[in-house]
């Protein structure tokens, strides 16, 4: 690929959600998880709403669309916004980090679950038994899971279940209308925010002391990583196309494991980043990247 401009705007997506986790431990140090869980999607949805309005994109209005929006809202934005706030009030944001690159394994599983008269190749078991391996080893299952507790790992891959439903369900209800990705995404993040309201007037605060990090952090997580970094997202898929612009799931939880340890000063035990890998590599072998790797390298 001669054009080479998607490469900052690839870095930067990957940056901010890799930083995603750690933002949301910085949340949680004055809001609940349903406050964290609003506060992204409602300075995301502000963000997207501005971008739309300057660059003079129409909001759907049709019911069916916007049904449809709302489910996606509560797959991509509403339960996993909870849930992983929900998880990192108990792990490390390293640990959020590297679960989260289950994502591509889960969204295959609902795939194959979706279209029942196709069987799975060989290649895409071999792949998801090795992305089980990985998160075996993540958790370190042969001593149990250590400090973490059983619920908050099985919220963590509820929510990332969550994202893998929402990629099918996306292309089959959303797609086909064709909408800018900007009405898309701001439309989506407006109906979770309206969904989320209640929960936020109910138990949203944790404790009224508003220090400059935290605020920063639910800045960063709302403007950056529930808003620009969509549309980075996009702009790279228009660019270098879908299955690079997906890839940027194998770049997060290299960062969130650096960012972490550095400014969180969490401890990582072996098993993590290896296990990361595993999970990694199950994934590119389930999704034939390794095959199209050596395709491009061999011609």
């Amino acid at each position: 690929m001669k054009n080479k401009s998607w490469i900052p705007t690839y870095i930067a997506v990957g940056i901010v959600w890799g930083c995603s986790f750690i933002f949301i431990k910085l949340g949680l140090e004055f809001l609940t998880p349903f406050g964290v869980a609003f506060g992204r999607c409602a300075l995301g949805a502000a963000t997207l709403l501005i971008v739309a309005k300057l660059r003079g994109f129409r909001l759907p209005t049709d019911r069916k669309v916007l049904f449809h929006l709302w489910i996606v809202a509560l797959l991509l934005n509403v339960i996993p916004g909870i849930f992983f706030a929900l998880a990192e009030t108990e792990v490390t944001s390293v640990l959020a980090g590297i679960i989260n690159a289950v994502t591509p394994l889960m969204t295959l599983i609902a795939i194959l679950v979706v279209n029942r008269e196709e069987k799975p190749k060989a290649f895409q078991i071999f792949g998801l038994f090795i992305g089980f391996l990985g998160v075996l080893t993540v958790l370190g299952a042969w001593k149990g899971l250590g400090d973490n507790p059983l619920w908050a790992i099985l919220v963590l891959l509820a929510a990332v279940a969550c994202y893998g439903i929402s990629y099918p369900y996306t292309r089959r209800f959303v797609m086909p209308y064709k909408l800018k990705p900007e009405s898309i995404v701001a439309t989506q993040l407006t109906l979770a925010a309206a969904t989320l309201l209640p929960f936020y007037l109910f138990d949203g605060i944790a404790k009224d002391e508003y220090k400059i990090g935290p605020l920063l952090g639910m800045l960063g997580l709302g403007v950056f990583g529930s808003g620009f970094a969509y549309l980075w997202n996009f702009r790279v898929m228009e660019i270098a196309g879908s299955a690079i612009a997906s890839s940027v799931t194998y770049l997060t939880p290299l960062v969130a494991v650096i960012v972490g340890v550095i400014f969180l000063n969490e401890k990582v035990t072996w098993h993590e980043p290896v296990g990361a890998l595993v999970v990694l590599l199950g994934a590119a072998i389930a999704q034939e990247r390794i095959k199209l790797l050596q395709r491009k390298s061999n011609g």
